[in-house]
């Protein structure tokens, strides 16, 4: 009698653990972790800098791929995933997940040799600023690329899901939500803002790239027009002409940081802030605005479908510079609706962002999508659909059963 097998997941897309860049490493670290402690063997490609042959090691009990990609910008990161995905389309018998699908023209690879993989259509790139229209033009195609080649897509919003009912079946999309863990505001972790020199409860943050569709300048210009008596903590790497002109336009009660990589350091800074700006535009359920909800940060943010999606009646809106202003002088002069969009922050993460419900969405999904002849152990499966089931039922507290199925990304259900 053959013994079944561990279930392999070979996640690509990310710049590799431990996770030190953005939202796609926390995930794909939270996720393989997860993983790994229910029986799983997980195997995670990572960018390695410079030339040379790619090599194998383990972290914490995950199998890492390291893969030199030869200097670092855009075209590292596109040699970067070819070679993943040349050294993926070996293993057959494996399940990819990949994390974004700015080269899913290269998944025709995966496609070919029989491999079963899963994009993560995170948000939408191609209407990113930032871009030239050659390059928007290769993400667009790639974004059509992703929803032929895929054998199904993740959208982490509602509407990230029904735009991609435009291009594909409703059946190939699971809705399943960026997650966070809820930090904790004591006296240890006081020490992070402290050591910034901040006073908790006395600050409010910024954590974003510093680039024009995150609307960094406009908050940045919107809070230096007056006086707050509260400090503005821009965390996010400011280099580039663009970020020249934020520094330009900040007032005295703007403090730049830099980029906090630490998850733990972060979280501290996070949990004893008052308030959170929120500037981006484009893309779907963001890690950050996440973050500052698990955070009970009071949100003001920018006014489009994804963020009022997300924050609810925790944020304040904005379309400009001059409504940023107002919303954050009419905020700092009512305590009490500041306390209840804290409150309202804590009570929309609760609903629906924790991990626990966001890792076991995943691993139905992934587990209905393992290829058969992974020969996969029968309890395995039947234990996460149970705990799977459990959290669509309301017995979590940090369920997400929205994300359960294709069917919830059709509902799109409000906060």
């Amino acid at each position: 009698m053959t013994t079944p097998r561990r279930p392999t997941l070979r996640i690509l897309g990310c710049r590799g653990l431990p996770a030190a860049h953005g939202g796609f490493e926390t995930f794909a670290q939270t996720l393989a972790l997860h993983l790994v402690a229910r029986g799983w063997r997980v195997v995670v490609y990572g960018q390695e800098p410079g030339a040379g042959a790619t090599f194998e090691d383990t972290w914490q009990g995950i199998d890492r791929v390291q893969v030199p990609s030869g200097g670092s910008g855009a075209a590292a990161a596109v040699r970067f995933d070819w070679r993943c995905i040349d050294h993926a389309r070996q293993y057959p018998q494996d399940l990819c997940l990949t994390l974004g699908y700015n080269t899913a023209l290269f998944c025709l690879r995966l496609r070919a040799a029989g491999v079963t993989n899963l994009i993560n259509m995170d948000g939408i790139e191609w209407r990113r600023a930032k871009w030239s229209p050659l390059v928007k033009l290769w993400f667009w195609l790639n974004d059509i690329a992703a929803c032929r080649l895929a054998d199904h897509l993740v959208a982490d919003h509602p509407e990230i899901a029904r735009l991609l009912r435009r291009r594909t079946d409703a059946a190939r999309i699971s809705t399943i939500v960026y997650g966070a863990e809820a930090p904790v505001a004591g006296a240890e972790s006081a020490e992070v803002p402290l050591s910034l020199g901040l006073i908790p409860g006395r600050y409010a943050t910024l954590v974003a790239r510093v680039e024009p569709e995150n609307s960094v300048l406009e908050m940045v210009r919107a809070y230096s027009r007056r006086p707050r008596g509260l400090l503005l903590v821009v965390v996010g790497e400011a280099a580039g002409a663009y970020a020249q002109a934020v520094r330009q336009a900040a007032g005295p009660e703007v403090r730049f940081v830099g980029t906090i990589y630490d998850t733990a350091r972060l979280a501290g800074l996070r949990a004893h802030a008052l308030m959170y700006l929120h500037g981006h535009r484009v893309g779907g359920t963001n890690p950050s605005l996440v973050e500052a909800l698990a955070a009970g940060n009071a949100v003001i943010a920018h006014d489009n479908v994804f963020n009022r999606w997300v924050a609810g009646d925790a944020g304040a809106y904005f379309g400009d510079e001059a409504a940023c202003d107002h919303a954050i002088g009419a905020l700092l002069a009512d305590g009490a609706r500041l306390r209840r969009m804290r409150a309202a922050a804590s009570a929309r993460f609760a609903e629906g962002f924790g991990w626990d419900g966001v890792l076991a969405a995943y691993e139905n999904l992934l587990l209905r999508m393992l290829p058969a002849e992974a020969g996969v152990a029968l309890d395995l499966r039947c234990d996460a659909a149970t705990a799977a089931a459990g959290n669509s039922s309301g017995g979590s507290s940090h369920s997400n059963s929205r994300a359960l199925s294709p069917e919830a990304s059709r509902a799109a259900p409000g906060p």
